[in-house]
């Protein structure tokens, strides 16, 4: 089992197996904020390829947050994992839908302030995440990547459960996980240092990728 020192390190190895996209001009690398963006912005500088990121918010368990029953994208995108989502009352799974709108919202106006609308049409979408647990935020993003125009859309995250590649690989045009280990367990396990990344690093790595 491979452990990562971070991000970084994840996006370098992410970036090698990547590598056949390098130098396209019609590659957009999307980093999940806000995890996913340490490691979007290395796969974009070796892919010599324009980082944007992409918003989505899971939607959790109001007594176990950490599992999804669905995620939200922007343009009113919404995935359900429904054998959880079955589990709740209709009042609970519109307050949790309500916070998670409200979040996503004020994120995308901090992370696109100065920038133009995300613009995917005829593009390959590399979608990058710091990990993979249920996949509900990676199918939402799938989802978003291709009402946005994408014309192939692949996912990369350095480990990943068994089950949520499986779901991935039915709906993105390639998934690419170096490490599914059958007993998954968190997505921190697999790295050394996994902090939180704050609003300030996301605004960081877009200017800094102009």
């Amino acid at each position: 089992m491979t452990t990562y020192r971070d991000r970084e390190h994840a996006g370098e190895t992410l970036a090698g197996l990547l590598s056949g996209l390098a130098g396209r001009p019609d590659v957009t690398v999307l980093g999940l904020v806000r995890g996913g963006v340490p490691v979007a912005e290395v796969i974009a500088d070796r892919l010599h390829a324009p980082l944007d990121v992409l918003v989505v918010r899971k939607l959790g368990m109001p007594l176990a947050p950490e599992v999804a029953f669905g995620a939200l994208g922007p343009g009113g995108v919404q995935v359900r994992n429904e054998s959880p989502a079955a589990q709740l009352p209709a009042g609970q799974v519109a307050e949790v839908v309500r916070t998670e709108q409200a979040e996503l919202d004020r994120r995308e106006q901090l992370y696109r302030a100065g920038r133009p609308p995300l613009e995917l049409d005829g593009r390959t979408a590399v979608i990058v995440d710091d990990g993979l647990a249920t996949g509900a935020t990676a199918r939402a993003a799938v989802a978003v990547a291709r009402q946005l125009g994408a014309q192939r859309v692949v996912v990369a995250v350095p480990v990943g459960s068994p089950e949520a590649y499986d779901m991935l690989a039915a709906e993105a045009d390639e998934v690419v996980c170096p490490e599914r280990p059958p007993e998954f367990g968190a997505v921190s396990r697999y790295y050394d240092d996994f902090h939180e990344v704050s609003d300030r690093e996301v605004v960081e790595a877009l200017r800094a990728k102009g």
